[in-house]
């Protein structure tokens, strides 16, 4: 795939993972389960997803100084992830993601952050010095680690002049001025809803109009997609003339069995596709084929579609579906 590469900044887990019928409740107790550990790591599994689809990745991240931090760097590297700027922290453990699974492909998902709360902004500062982002390239942004680091992080990829973009998950923390680096922001509909201000809203145009208003106020996005899970997703983009365009993208129609890993499909896909030189539109299109794909299979990283699954899909428009429903990706 020609064109700039993708460099990944964020998290690297361990996935602990139960299988159930359903979902417990708060306070409840679900039997009968079955138990998996997959690599994991919004950060790692982003650069997995972008690096399937054919495009060259660099990750920065951190691991702890432990068997799951070696096995996580040999895994990536294994991948065909540029691993030159995954850190080791002496006397720490690995982070760990403890994920529920149920039989409608739902989950829930808790984080012990562990190495990752140790990637600090003067650790960003480096690995850019050193890998150099500049205009084609793509600079990709997770949550799952400190919201310095992400402001730095951001900061630094557009100084260069490459495509930044923050995907806010989780949204917690989160102030608008933190988004001021990015030129794509890419919540969920209960991460809009955090940014924006407000309740969920059944539609999500309403609040991605306000947050993309109150990015520009002060700072440089041009785009806010909102990620919608069988829906599809909606994008709201500033054009060049200054007007405002919004539009729906419709999901293909899958057999979903797991959502773990379609939010990091989706975002992978999204920074290949613009690194390789797609437009907005044709980078959405191509992300969120890629993140249906990646819930009909189960496993957050094993999921991940591949460049020639992808294009198979693309191949058959006809199956898309063009009536929202609700829903959402992790």
């Amino acid at each position: 795939m020609p064109g700039g590469r993708v460099i990944v900044v964020g998290s690297v887990n361990v996935d602990l993972v139960v299988r159930t019928d359903r979902l417990p409740g708060p306070g409840e107790t679900v039997t009968g389960g079955t138990f998996e550990r997959h690599d994991g790591g919004k950060g790692g599994n982003q650069a997995v997803a972008a690096t399937r689809l054919g495009a060259p990745t660099w990750l920065v991240a951190a691991v702890g100084d432990d068997d799951h931090g070696r096995d996580a760097r040999r895994a990536l590297a294994a991948a065909g992830v540029g691993v030159d700027h995954v850190a080791t922290v002496p006397g720490r453990a690995t982070g760990v993601a403890l994920i529920v699974v149920a039989s409608d492909g739902e989950n829930q998902i808790a984080v012990a952050s562990g190495a990752n709360a140790d990637l600090e902004p003067e650790a960003i500062a480096a690995a850019m010095a050193a890998l150099m982002p500049n205009e084609g390239d793509v600079v990709l942004v997770s949550h799952e680690i400190p919201t310095s680091t992400v402001r730095r992080a951001l900061a630094l990829g557009a100084a260069g002049g490459a495509i930044t973009i923050l995907d806010p998950a989780p949204a917690t923390g989160l102030a608008i001025a933190d988004l001021a680096a990015a030129a794509i922001i890419t919540p969920d509909r209960a991460e809009l809803a955090m940014l924006a201000g407000g309740d969920e809203d059944p539609d999500p145009e309403p609040p991605a109009r306000r947050l993309l208003a109150a990015i520009e106020a002060g700072g440089r996005a041009t785009a806010v997609i909102v990620t919608l899970g069988p829906d599809g997703a909606l994008v709201a983009d500033r054009q060049a003339s200054g007007g405002l365009r919004v539009r729906h993208v419709a999901a293909p129609a899958v057999a979903a069995i797991d959502a773990t890993g379609a939010g990091d499909a989706f975002a992978g896909a999204l920074a290949a596709s613009l690194a390789s030189g797609s437009g907005l539109q044709e980078a959405t299109d191509r992300a969120v084929v890629a993140g249906s794909l990646a819930t009909t299979r189960t496993g957050a990283r094993e999921a991940l579609p591949t460049r020639a699954e992808l294009e198979a899909r693309l191949a058959r428009p006809e199956d898309r579906d063009p009536t929202p429903r609700r829903a959402s990706i992790p």
